[in-house]
């Protein structure tokens, strides 16, 4: 009901609606509408009162609310359904647990995690207010050997958004970092659940570090923030709602094609490795190559320092630039 009363008061934009108005559209009590609105208000949302006139909503201190996120939303069903936490250990931990009782396309957001992971098991830093930390939950109908490539179409999202939005060069260090200026702005986190080649649902996980000031003294040369990087503010919502369509748009490509031929080109042209030399980590060996292109299938071809050519699969290796960290 809340989400049904902030929708129409968004639409009205600056002009009141009355509550025998709602009431109607809504089909419940103005005594339910009156409830409901005071809700909101404890909430967050500055809403107007004004007698003869109805409501009139002013402007959000919460403007990362759940309720505020639905109502905006405009995808057809990823992120339809999202879950905020104050504070959680993992969003990807949660997803797994409630995955098989959720629908495609649930989104989990916290504003600060305890337990934060990135590939490997390695830590991912997660302060409070000062980044999106959130899990997506898929239910592809696609063979499991198809699932990582899942992990592109998550970082293509991102680094589009990031470059409308914050005017930053944004590119993708495959397989799942963003980068701005050879740092790392985010991480994605692909985990799949099933057995016998069918998927029963994957998680994608994503950290961004948006407002982030300063980093610890092993971080600080590597990572970033999009505050950092653009000298600005940047509104968590709005790259939260432009994540989730661009990613709502390769991903319906992508399954009704089993696919990344038609983001191929984009993976390709914002590559932070293509062309460059780089240091492929396959458990304690180390190869030294040049990332030569992204496949077809979303795939990293190598040339080996002794001529050698190889596809790199997203799941096997870790890579880092020769000279630093891309």
């Amino acid at each position: 009901m809340k989400n049904q009363i902030l929708k129409e008061l968004y639409k009205a934009k600056d002009e009141y609606i009355s509550g025998g108005r709602l009431s109607l559209k809504l089909g419940v009590s103005r005594n339910a509408i009156w409830k409901n609105i005071a809700s909101l208000k404890k909430e967050g949302h500055i809403i107007e009162s004004a007698r003869n006139r109805g409501y009139r909503l002013l402007s959000s201190e919460l403007e990362f609310s759940q309720t505020d996120l639905q109502v905006s939303i405009s995808t057809k069903k990823i992120g339809k359904k999202i879950i905020c936490f104050d504070e959680i250990d993992s969003t990807n931990n949660y997803a797994k647990k409630i995955a098989c009782r959720e629908e495609h396309g649930t989104v989990i957001i916290a504003e600060r995690q305890t337990a934060g992971r990135g590939r490997r098991g390695r830590e991912w830093v997660s302060p409070r207010n000062e980044g999106l930390w959130m899990s997506i939950i898929l239910k592809p109908a696609i063979p499991s050997s198809e699932a990582s490539k899942i992990t592109q179409i998550a970082a293509l999202s991102i680094c589009n958004a990031i470059r409308e939005l914050c005017k930053c060069e944004a590119l993708i260090k495959w397989p799942n970092d963003i980068v701005i200026n050879g740092k790392k702005v985010c991480g994605i986190l692909t985990e799949m659940t099933g057995e016998l080649g069918e998927i029963s649902f994957i998680i994608v996980g994503i950290g961004i570090n948006i407002k982030t000031r300063e980093f610890t003294e092993d971080l600080s040369a590597i990572a970033t923030s999009l505050l950092i990087e653009s000298k600005t503010e940047v509104s968590r919502k709005e790259l939260f709602l432009r994540i989730m369509e661009k990613f709502e748009k390769y991903y319906e490509s992508f399954i009704e094609n089993v696919s990344l031929e038609s983001i191929v080109p984009e993976l390709r042209k914002y590559s932070a490795l293509v062309g460059k030399e780089i240091i492929v980590v396959r458990g304690n060996k180390e190869i030294y190559a040049i990332a030569k292109d992204i496949t077809s299938e979303g795939e990293l071809s190598i040339e080996t320092s002794e001529g050698e050519k190889i596809i790199l699969n997203s799941g096997e290796v870790s890579i880092r630039r020769k000279n630093g960290y891309v």
